[in-house]
């Protein structure tokens, strides 16, 4: 299925909205640098994200539990891999429990502006 670009950078804007504050009062413990903590979270999610919309898309049904189950397991995976990799100390448990919240929130913010606005991601 082709994914327009632009449709992707809404939804793009919407993950780091959402989980960028999350994981900034998460993560802050650990890595009380500001700017390198707002630029990590950044990176963490340009990992994730276009692999969702650009390559799982691709080899999977959108919209299926499937879909959801693998997209949502990569970014959460690659997401507290990244923040376990960079942020110096940070418990590996802490790293998954910092990606699994910041992406069910987004997530669940996402499905909720889809409920109020259908033709904002299509």
């Amino acid at each position: 299925m082709y994914i327009p670009v632009d449709i992707w950078f809404r939804a793009f804007l919407l993950t780091v909205a959402v989980e960028t504050p999350i994981a900034l009062l998460l993560l802050r413990r650990w890595e009380p640098g500001w700017p390198r903590l707002l630029a990590l979270i950044s990176f963490a999610n340009l990992a994730s994200h276009p692999a969702v919309w650009f390559v799982f898309s691709q080899l999977l049904l959108l919209g299926t539990w499937q879909y959801v189950v693998v997209v949502e397991g990569w970014a959460i995976g690659i997401e507290a891999l990244f923040y376990w990799v960079t942020i110096r100390g940070l418990p590996a448990r802490q790293a998954v429990v910092v990606a699994l919240v910041a992406n069910l929130a987004s997530f669940c913010a996402g499905r909720l502006l889809v409920a109020l606005s259908p033709d904002l991601f299509w």
